[in-house]
């Protein structure tokens, strides 16, 4: 059976490859969809099927996934985008003759939960099991990569790190144990029509992150805890649009206040403190945690430049 990957120029896409190449899987075996074919020359050389697709574009998907049985779906980045682009990924494996597909979800506790990150996502969730396939949600927590790549320079810079987080905790993992484990449930059996929360070994509060990052880049960073209004406020002055726009990005990321918020209040509500071990169920070695995570970019986080 053919493994299909969506997303595959990205860097989440890129690791799902080389895991299953690296666990038998023959490149005639693997579809690697991107809006970039170009990017994946290399793989193309290997006999990996390269090939054009877009979430916007149905028709472009169908031919892209013909001949495959299994799809990655990774989902798209802009809240409010998801569910439509999604929901025509997946009619698109259906037609396609897909059989099973594997979603990125998001963490989360339910209902109620107020991150529009969660809305969409288990909103996706909800077209896959009416699609008919069979389906089986990765339901991966806030990447500790985040926390480095994003959260870290802008709170070094300033001196200080503000959100309205309270004392809520989030279970950060790492993108490669991500990684992991959607290649390794890809290969593995009995997944089907089932739920996994990918998280990392413990929960921490952002404040404990703040104090983490600090340590690691030898530089003080105050935390301040803030109410949602004020973090609208900081968010506004970087220039972040409140609804998400499409093809809007600040430096580089699809940001949108209202996603950010809305996730920051739904960690402050306890909505994101859940704890799972399928990461090891799934790859048979535990995820990393977070303080080992960042010490292992501790050279970079010192280079970063810093207030005062």
């Amino acid at each position: 059976m053919k493994l299909a990957v969506t997303g595959a120029a990205g860097p989440f896409g890129r690791g799902v490859t080389e895991y299953l190449l690296e666990h038998g899987v023959a490149p005639a075996d693997l579809i690697l969809v991107t809006r970039r074919p170009e990017q994946l020359a290399a793989r193309a050389a290997q006999g990996v099927s390269v090939r054009y697709g877009d979430f916007d574009d149905p028709d472009a998907l169908v031919k892209a996934f013909a001949g495959g049985g299994k799809l990655l779906l990774i989902s798209a980045v802009q809240v409010g985008f998801r569910i439509p682009q999604h929901t025509r990924a997946v009619r698109a494996a259906a037609a396609a003759g897909i059989e099973h597909i594997f979603y990125t979800s998001f963490l989360g506790k339910e209902p109620g939960n107020p991150s529009l990150a969660v809305v969409d996502h288990r909103g996706t969730e909800t077209v896959l099991r009416e699609s008919g396939l069979v389906w089986t949600a990765l339901r991966n927590a806030q990447y500790a990569d985040a926390m480095i790549e994003a959260a870290a320079p802008a709170a070094l810079a300033k001196g200080r790190w503000q959100a309205a987080t309270g004392e809520g905790r989030m279970p950060l993992i790492a993108r490669a144990d991500c990684i992991r484990a959607a290649a390794a449930a890809m290969l593995a059996t009995g997944t089907e029509d089932q739920t996994f929360n990918i998280t990392g070994p413990e929960a921490l509060t952002y404040r404990e992150v703040c104090r983490i990052l600090a340590e690691c880049a030898g530089k003080s960073i105050e935390w301040v805890d803030c109410t949602p209004e004020q973090a609208y406020a900081e968010f506004d002055a970087m220039g972040i649009p409140r609804a998400a726009v499409a093809d809007q990005s600040v430096g580089g990321i699809p940001w949108s206040s209202d996603d950010m918020v809305s996730m920051q209040v739904g960690i402050a509500g306890g909505w994101f403190d859940v704890f799972s071990d399928d990461v090891e169920r799934l790859t048979g070695t535990k995820p990393r945690g977070f303080r080992d995570f960042a010490f292992d970019h501790q050279e970079f986080l010192r280079k970063l430049p810093a207030a005062g």
